[in-house]
């Protein structure tokens, strides 16, 4: 199971270093989201602080779905998926591989927007990055978890590019809330944030194994 799963994120990620299509519109987007918040709001340092993490999960949000439908799009538009799904290999082991390339894919952006961020807004977050790398971490999980199977089940239908959001966005509010919150009390804006921090902590746990259990028989139909 190890050495499917290695080598389906290795496939995936050889050929995103190749092609960068899921980065360079995950990036692109974030950008754009940043610049406009930035331009069309004249926010205080307080205010940049305050409304800060919301910003940065929208652009999250809306790019990790922009790299999410090419998780197991070009399987299906180079006519692999079905060979894929023969492959007298765990369907499971092909999740988790598609799960560790997704949750790399949009930690590289996070990771590289967070410094513009700063930048954009004028802000010192000092030593409070790690902290916030590790909230990107299990927000990412959490968002990706769900959308990996999501992506499964959009690249079946006509229109995969719009069903994806429609399904994966409304059973991610949670996480996307939880992220915001722990976000906000990493930055020094919340005072206290432990609920959300085992919410997030939870989400992660709760739908990874379930999506794990599930990818069998979401492939199958």
């Amino acid at each position: 199971m190890t050495r499917t799963i290695l080598t389906i994120l290795w496939k995936d990620l050889k050929i995103e270093l190749r092609t960068k299509e899921a980065f360079s519109a995950s990036f692109v987007f974030c950008i754009i989201v940043l610049v406009i918040f930035n331009f069309t709001l004249d926010l205080t340092t307080e205010e940049a602080l305050r409304l800060g993490p919301g910003f940065l999960w929208v652009a999250f949000a809306f790019a990790g779905v922009l790299s999410l439908n090419r998780s197991f799009a070009l399987e299906k538009e180079e006519g692999c998926a079905q060979a894929l799904m023969l492959a007298p290999v765990d369907r499971g082991a092909i999740y988790v591989g598609k799960l560790l390339a997704n949750v790399i894919f949009m930690l590289v952006t996070e990771i590289i927007i967070l410094p513009l961020f700063v930048v954009f807004f004028n802000l010192d977050l000092g030593g409070k990055i790690p902290p916030l790398l590790l909230i990107f971490f299990l927000g990412t999980v959490g968002f990706a978890s769900v959308g990996t199977i999501f992506s499964a089940i959009a690249a079946n239908t006509r229109m995969r590019e719009v069903m994806l959001p429609i399904l994966l966005l409304p059973i991610t509010i949670p996480v996307l809330i939880a992220a915001v919150e722990t976000t906000a009390y990493a930055m020094g804006v919340r005072d206290e944030a432990s609920f959300w921090f085992r919410l997030l902590i939870a989400y992660d746990v709760v739908f990874t194994v379930a999506s794990f259990l599930a990818f069998e028989y979401v492939v199958e139909e």
